[in-house]
């Protein structure tokens, strides 16, 4: 079990490592005093443009397959639950970095992408139905925070549906889908009270019907 906390810890310093504020800080800001004040891939588009929230979602993506993939291939002790277990373990350490980043006095990003980037190597096969869920509820609504709990949630279906048999993945989906609606609970409550940010030109089927009209 030493051996799956050291793990675990390093998954959670890798995780740490947030893209928009290692690239924010080289080039001398920090995101987190721009727009809504997140350290996510979001804020990075709102505030920053599309060619930084793409090095931003590249890095955060990567460091949660990358904290898993390391989960599975270094070697486990005796007396431990398994490597895929690691890896689970692993992975939700290494999100839990992203949103609470030891480097960063613990304030980072949402953690979807870093979650993304975990199932990309816990079960790939989650990945395309969550992303087409995620595209349905924001080309619908124009809510990206909505789009993404939505999305969160389906993770526990998707995963009954397409890996019922793989052992603690679905626990795993639970944990995810309980820590990214938390981290939204912001986006939220704006979107009850009306003054959630809406992005318009992600609202592509209301551009399509209102054409039909």
């Amino acid at each position: 079990m030493f051996l799956l906390l050291i793990k675990a810890v390093f998954a959670y310093a890798l995780g740490s490592v947030s893209g928009s504020l290692l690239l924010g800080r080289r080039q001398g800001f920090d995101i987190r005093r721009s727009g809504s004040g997140n350290a996510g891939g979001t804020n990075a588009l709102r505030t920053r443009g599309w060619r930084f929230a793409l090095g931003v979602v590249v890095i955060d993506i990567g460091k949660g397959a990358l904290a898993v993939w390391l989960a599975l291939l270094l070697p486990t002790a005796a007396g431990s639950p398994g490597p895929y277990t690691e890896a689970l373990i692993c992975g939700f350490a290494a999100v839990l970095g992203h949103v609470f980043p030891i480097y960063y006095g613990f304030r980072g990003g949402k953690g979807a992408a870093t979650v993304v980037g975990t199932l990309a190597v816990l079960q790939p096969l989650l990945i395309a139905p969550l992303l087409l869920v995620w595209l349905l509820v924001l080309g619908a609504t124009g809510y990206v925070g909505l789009a993404t709990v939505i999305a969160g949630l389906s993770l526990l279906p998707l995963t009954i549906w397409i890996a019922p048999q793989v052992q603690g993945l679905l626990i795993y989906a639970i944990a995810c889908a309980v820590l990214l609606t938390l981290t939204h609970a912001g986006n939220l409550q704006r979107l009850y009270r009306g003054t959630e940010h809406r992005f318009e030109r992600a609202r592509v089927f209301a551009r399509l019907f209102a054409g039909r009209r």
